[in-house]
């Protein structure tokens, strides 16, 4: 089974060959400007556009579901929508587990039909609130046992 590459350095700029998918996770209210979308915005404009229209059409966005994002001819940006909510005031962080294993288990699918990699931050651990350890485990059940190479990137 493939392992996780873990990588210094910046996870919207994968240089590695072939198709690359870069994905992430967003909020489930339609708010996009903290964290590593700002990267995103920065490098395209499309994966903000279509996300807010996304929430504006309504359309399937739940937690859960994904949006593959042309960005460039081999790169696609993959917003997943895995986190309720913007900010908690109970014990219970932002993020959502079962919704991260539905995105990456639709994720597999949408690689293995264009044979991409996949490149990440350390998703779900930041604003969203969640543990490494249960993401970890997420990836090697949805993406690693579907012999998909994942790159995580810790920025510099």
């Amino acid at each position: 089974m493939k392992t996780i590459h873990y990588l210094k350095g910046d996870a919207t700029a994968p240089k590695v060959y072939g198709n690359k998918i870069i994905t992430h996770i967003c909020n489930d209210v339609g708010g996009w400007g903290k964290g590593f979308v700002l990267a995103i915005s920065k490098r395209w404009k499309n994966p903000e556009s279509e996300y807010r229209n996304w929430f504006k059409k309504g359309e399937n966005f739940n937690l859960g579901e994904i949006q593959l994002v042309s960005v460039e001819n081999d790169i696609w940006v993959c917003n997943m929508i895995a986190q309720h909510k913007i900010t908690t005031h109970t014990k219970v962080p932002p993020i959502r587990y079962e919704a991260v294993e539905k995105c990456l288990e639709k994720l597999a699918d949408e690689a293995l039909k264009i044979n991409a990699s996949i490149h990440m931050p350390r998703i779900g651990c930041g604003l969203a609130g969640g543990k490494w350890e249960e993401i970890e485990n997420i990836i090697f059940e949805t993406l690693l046992k579907n012999n998909i190479d994942v790159y995580v990137y810790d920025f510099e």
